[in-house]
C-alpha cells in the first residue's frame, strides 16, 4: 500500500486487517528504525533509511517471510516514492505471486486537511507538529511520483471523499475480495 505521507495508509491497513481473516500488517518502517538505531553515530548513518540498499533487502525479506509464515494476506503500508527503490522491493514479491500495489491517493486539499488534523503523538504537541511538518514537506514529492510513475504502476484508490469504511470497501473491490459478512445483532422483540 503506497501513497502520500498522512494520506490514510495506516488507517486502511488496520481496516483491511479487521476485514480479512488471518491478515497481518507489516510496517517496514520498523526495519528502518532498527537500522537507524543500530547505525546511530556511525559514518554510514542514513538520513533516510530507504536510501540504504540494506533496508530494501531487509524489508523485502521481512514481508516475504511473513507471507510464508502466516500464509495469509500481509498488508504493508509504506510510502515509497523512488521508482528504483519500488522496483527493488516489489519485483521479488511480484515473482512470488499474490502481490497487489494499492496506491491510496488523496487530493491535495483533502491531504492538507488530514495532515493538519493528525496527532501522531497524542499529548506531545512538538513531536506531532514535527510529523505534520515532515508530511507537508513531502507532499510535492508524492505529487511528482504520482505523475511520473506511481499511479501507472499501482491500483489507485482516491480516498479524498471516502470514509475509512468506504476506503476499505474500495480496496477490497480493487483486490476482488469480499469481507466476510458480519453477524447482525440479535433483534429483541418489542414488549
Amino acid at each position: 500500500m503506497n501513497g502520500p505521507f498522512g494520506g490514510g495508509k495506516t488507517t486502511l491497513a488496520a481496516g483491511l486487517r479487521r476485514a480479512l481473516p488471518g491478515a497481518v500488517v507489516a510496517d517496514p518502517e520498523a526495519v528502518g528504525d532498527l537500522l537507524r538505531s543500530t547505525l546511530a553515530g556511525h559514518t554510514l548513518h542514513p538520513r533516510d533509511y530507504q536510501d540504504l540498499p540494506l533496508w530494501r533487502q531487509m524489508a523485502g525479506v521481512f514481508v516475504a517471510g511473513l507471507v510464508r509464515h502466516t500464509g495469509g494476506p500481509v498488508i504493508v503500508p509504506m510510502t515509497v516514492l523512488n521508482p528504483g527503490y519500488a522496483e527493488e522491493l516489489f519485483t521479488p514479491l511480484r515473482e512470488a505471486g499474490g502481490f497487489h500495489h494499492l496506491v491510496v491517493h488523496t487530493a491535495p486539499a483533502a491531504l492538507q486537511e488530514r495532515i493538519t488534523a493528525g496527532w501522531e503523538f497524542p499529548g506531545d504537541a512538538a513531536r506531532s507538529e514535527a510529523v505534520r511538518a515532515y508530511r507537508r514537506r513531502r507532499v510535492p514529492d508524492y505529487q511528482q511520483a504520482a505523475t511520473d510513475w506511481l499511479h501507472a504502476d499501482g491500483h489507485v484508490i482516491d480516498t479524498s471523499a471516502l470514509t475509512p469504511e468506504r476506503t476499505v470497501q474500495a480496496a477490497l473491490a480493487q483486490l476482488h475480495l469480499t469481507a466476510p459478512a458480519r453477524p447482525r445483532p440479535a433483534e429483541t422483540p418489542e414488549a
